[in-house]
């Protein structure tokens, strides 16, 4: 039987050692005099972001081509920079800017078709490309030794969310050759050989939702809610925050369209694609139930749920990122292994390893969402009810009648809710289903019984515990935790 040939690295723009990082720290500068104009309104992004002048700051800017980049590292230095400016003159003002002037919008197009990413501030832009070691080391796994490059605030927080992602990439970036072993050893039919590589994969598992948890450690969930999370909007379903058409790109021809992109997401993570599948993990689109072997889906029905979030947020990957997630698909052998070989205890319960960790993984992460978005985002509700209830009681009658008006809002991702109006961030999302589906459905390959039902009973999940549903605004939009919800974006 003739095999596709298993995927190189190398190939693909992938490290052994770094993983989807670049083997290099990124370019903290672009040494060419002539991109001096850029360099110069980064380096003072956030003075110009608090004094409100970085649209004035960017429209003084030259159209400036990308010609003079060259290497591989030149471009992605291109993208993080213009990432941040578009991004920066989008929300940096008190209404949204719904236009891109060319300064921008001609390089940063070109920039983006030459990187095959689409122009927005994606996770690569804003992780993969947007670090640098404090002192040179070979590995970026260690948080004590990792910078951003920038960021919109200029907080601690900010670079810390960013860093606890580039931390996890760094650590497991060693699960990549590991899996590559796994399924080279599974079509040769070595078990002795598969379980040590499930067995590392599963430790290192491990170790990246310890990265995870450590979230907590410089990134308060208050300042990321109202200051941080504004700036990482896309211009997909952004009619609340005062974007109903998108964005135009303006490249001087007259006849641009609006575009609509998600923001950045750790969902754009390949890492995180990449384990599931390597052991098989199916996602569904978010509000399809795990279907019964004697149901099955009309067509009508399948179409009206075909939209599945993980395959979409691959567009937002780098190109070489993209096509090798392809490539592992299709040889992808260690699920259909197992189930061949379940009468092999020690295959079983590695292989049921790695889902339990990759649960457990996925676990923390909606512990995160909890506290860094539904929990604000409750409290804001909250208070704002209770100020506008006192503020009623004790006014007087003609102060009581105005307040009957509708409230002033302000204008973008920080403006107030209007009692039920639905505000939508980078995407127009429901995550917490989208989260707690993913994490179920990670458990559903599991082999052994035991195992089977430690990783598909989801009763004793946080969420489960709360049955209100409530509407949320957070990174990436409207957020509810609610299990009955079409998709995670409405589009």
């Amino acid at each position: 039987m003739v095999h596709l040939p298993i995927p190189r690295l190398e190939d693909y723009s992938i490290s052994a050692t770094t993983g989807f990082l670049p083997d290099a720290p990124p370019l903290t500068a672009l040494q060419d005099p002539y991109y001096g104009p850029w360099e110069a309104i980064i380096s003072n992004l956030q003075a110009l972001l608090l004094s409100k002048k970085i649209r004035q700051e960017v429209n003084k800017l030259p159209v400036l081509s990308t010609i003079r980049l060259e290497a591989e590292a030149e471009w992605r230095r291109a993208y993080v920079i213009l990432s941040f400016l578009s991004h920066s003159y989008i929300w940096g003002d008190t209404t949204p800017a719904e236009t891109l002037p060319p300064a921008i919008s001609i390089p940063y197009l070109a920039v983006s078709a030459r990187l095959e990413v689409p122009p927005v501030a994606t996770y690569a832009a804003l992780c993969l490309w947007n670090f640098r070691p404090i002192f040179q080391v070979d590995v970026f796994d260690d948080l004590s030794n990792l910078a951003t490059l920038h960021t919109f605030t200029g907080a601690l927080d900010e670079s810390w969310f960013y860093l606890v992602s580039i931390a996890i990439e760094a650590r497991g970036a060693a699960i990549l050759p590991a899996m590559l072993d796994a399924i080279e050893n599974a079509r040769e039919g070595n078990i002795d050989r598969v379980i040590p590589s499930l067995q590392s994969i599963a430790e290192r598992l491990g170790e990246l939702t310890h990265l995870l948890s450590r979230m907590y450690e410089n990134c308060d969930p208050h300042i990321f809610y109202t200051r941080i999370r504004p700036y990482l909007a896309g211009s997909k379903n952004m009619s609340e925050a005062g974007l109903p058409r998108g964005v135009k790109y303006l490249d001087g021809s007259g006849n641009e369209p609006f575009r609509h992109y998600s923001g950045g997401s750790n969902a754009q993570s390949s890492l995180i694609q990449a384990f599931d599948i390597l052991l098989g993990v199916e996602h569904r689109p978010t509000g399809d139930r795990k279907l019964g072997p004697q149901t099955a889906h009309t067509s009508s029905e399948y179409q009206a749920k075909s939209h599945n979030f993980i395959l979409e947020m691959r567009k937002y990957m780098p190109g070489p990122h993209r096509r090798f997630l392809e490539h592992l698909a299709k040889v992808s052998n260690i699920r259909a292994f197992v189930e061949e070989h379940s009468s092999h205890g020690a295959l079983t319960v590695a292989y049921d390893a790695c889902l339990h960790m990759l649960r457990g993984f996925r676990d923390k992460h909606i512990q995160i969402v909890s506290r860094y978005i539904v929990l604000p985002a409750k409290e804001h509700r909250i208070a704002n009810g209770t100020a506008m209830q006192k503020t009623k009681s004790t006014s007087p009658p003609s102060i009581r009648m105005a307040l009957q008006s509708p409230p002033v809002q302000f204008q973008g991702l920080a403006r107030t809710p209007q009692q039920q109006v639905d505000l939508r961030g980078t995407g127009g999302t429901a995550l917490i289903p989208f989260l707690k589906q993913a994490r179920d459905e990670t458990g559903d390959p599991s082999i052994g019984a035991w195992a089977r039902r430690l990783l598909t009973n989801s009763r004793n999940s946080f969420f489960s515990r709360d049955t209100e549903t409530v509407k949320i605004q957070g990174l990436a939009g409207q957020w509810l935790d609610s299990e009955d919800v079409g998709g995670i974006c409405h589009w």
